[in-house]
């Protein structure tokens, strides 16, 4: 725990090095659009309000609630030459189904003190980290209620059952300095597991708790070195697993005005972590791992041996050129072994082609699972979601089935929604943008007819720009 003057003197070093940091970027200037707010990336300018929503096939009846997906979509102007995708505006996009009718679509901008002041409107309640109050990479239910949520350092934003900014929290006083984009229910417990981390906080990450009241009940600190963007993590029954890889804390980035502060960092060493569900953070098992990045694990479990198996999205580095947004790597889905007892990580390629966004059927979160699902991407940067396709794979078989959207249509991440006992008893769904005609489906497929004609598309009249995550909220989910 930092003391006070520990605390002043980063603060007052923090400060100087942010007005560096400005300074750099007033004398910065661009050639040329910003690939991640031109083009597709075009920002919406307006939030709206459509009802009674056009439908092609079917809703499924047993489909209440809310399908959800954020990402960022800056209020204004934004310096072209240092702006990244990450740090956008957020704004939350859902579309209410009920009945079989697509009620509603809504979107709105979370209330950051910079939108609130945009809009202008008073700011929104509740407390912030002081660093930043900016949440644009992934909307939950979690305790009855909505939240937006975001890595390093904001705080969750709640928002209302029809999306609109209620406050700021911390979990009813019982957040420490952060939270995470990717929390992971146990469905044991119903409580979310993550990993996570305040961005000027070098030395230390956190096992964070939350619990089915919605207060955090566990905040286990773990020692780390250089301030690693771990974006996300897994559990099994036993283990949370801590991806500790090397993109880290920039101060050259920072200095230089540039709005992300990471960048790939030869000189961290790689490694992957379990730790008990339970246990004290230093007695953490770690596991070399050559250099690559993960934003995000599909599924892990721990075999009859001990091991713990997870299937990942690969990049084989990340953030080393570009200061706008993923830059040009290797990717890969990938299938990692974790022997528990501290050997290197067995690495075997399960598909080499790219892609990202790993959803699966999370009743089995932590547990033994058969199928994976997938998005096609390519490797040119600001055309990170450039592919039309989304894949199912059969870790069983080792076979791939590809749901083909056509040409110039391009897919986001898709949601399994179950509708019976089985693993292939569901739903996926999820926003695709048509490029040619500047309009967006929420599409739903059945998994058991992935390749066929999808089970309803619903339409929406614009672009929804290329977000982050979403999640789909039964109204169950908010009683």
């Amino acid at each position: 725990m930092a003391s006070k003057v520990e605390e002043t003197i980063r603060k007052g070093v923090g400060s100087a090095i942010l007005g560096i940091g400005k300074a750099s970027a007033a004398m910065k200037s661009r050639k040329g659009d910003h690939p991640y707010v031109s083009g597709l990336h075009r920002p919406m300018t307006e939030e709206v309000t459509l009802e009674q929503l056009p439908v092609t096939g079917a809703i499924p009846a047993h489909l209440d609630g809310r399908y959800m997906r954020i990402g960022p979509n800056p209020i204004g102007p934004v310096n072209a030459a240092t702006h990244h995708w990450f740090v956008g505006d957020g704004m939350v996009h859902g579309i209410r189904i009920k009945d079989g009718q697509a009620d509603w679509y809504r979107n709105r901008w979370l209330r950051s003190n910079a939108v609130s002041k945009a809009l202008g409107e008073p700011p929104a309640p509740g407390p912030r980290n002081d660093r930043s109050d900016t949440v644009n990479t992934n909307v939950i239910g979690h305790a009855g209620k909505i939240f937006g949520i975001v890595e390093a350092g904001g705080h969750p934003v709640e928002l209302s059952d029809t999306l609109d900014t209620v406050r700021h929290s911390d979990f009813d006083g019982t957040l420490g300095t952060a939270f995470s984009a990717h929390p992971h229910k146990d469905p044991e417990t119903g409580e979310l597991h993550a990993i996570t981390y305040n961005a000027p906080d070098l030395n230390v990450v956190h096992h964070t708790v939350l619990g089915t009241d919605g207060k955090v009940r566990r905040d286990e600190p773990i020692a780390v070195e250089h301030g690693p963007s771990i974006h996300d993590c897994a559990i099994t029954g036993n283990y949370v697993v801590v991806m500790d890889l090397p993109v880290t804390f920039s101060m050259k980035r920072i200095m230089g005005g540039y709005g992300f502060p990471y960048a790939w960092n030869p000189q961290h060493k790689a490694r992957i972590g379990l730790l008990g569900k339970e246990a004290v953070g230093d007695t953490i098992v770690w596991h070399d791992i050559d250099p690559c990045y993960v934003f995000h694990p599909a599924n892990a479990y721990e075999r009859a041996d001990g091991a713990v198996v997870m299937d990942v999205c690969v990049h084989d580095k990340l953030f080393h050129e570009s200061t706008e947004g993923p830059d040009d790597s290797r990717m890969s889905f990938e299938r990692w072994v974790i022997d528990g007892k501290g050997g290197k990580v067995e690495r075997t390629v399960l598909d080499p082609d790219p892609q990202e966004f790993p959803r699966f059927d999370e009743r089995l979160t932590g547990k033994p699972y058969r199928y994976a699902y997938t998005v096609a991407t390519n490797n040119a940067g600001a055309e990170f979601v450039g592919d039309s396709f989304l894949y199912k794979h059969d870790l069983e078989t080792g076979t791939r089935e590809t749901h083909d959207f056509g040409t110039h249509r391009y897919p986001g991440e898709f949601v399994f929604v179950p509708y019976g006992e089985g693993e292939l008893d569901g739903h996926l769904m999820g926003l695709v943008i048509d490029a040619d005609n500047e309009t967006t489906d929420l599409v739903i497929l059945d998994v058991k007819d992935f390749e066929g004609d999808p089970v309803a598309t619903i339409r929406l009249p614009h672009r929804v720009p290329p977000g982050f995550h979403g999640n789909w909220v039964d109204d169950t989910d908010l009683a």
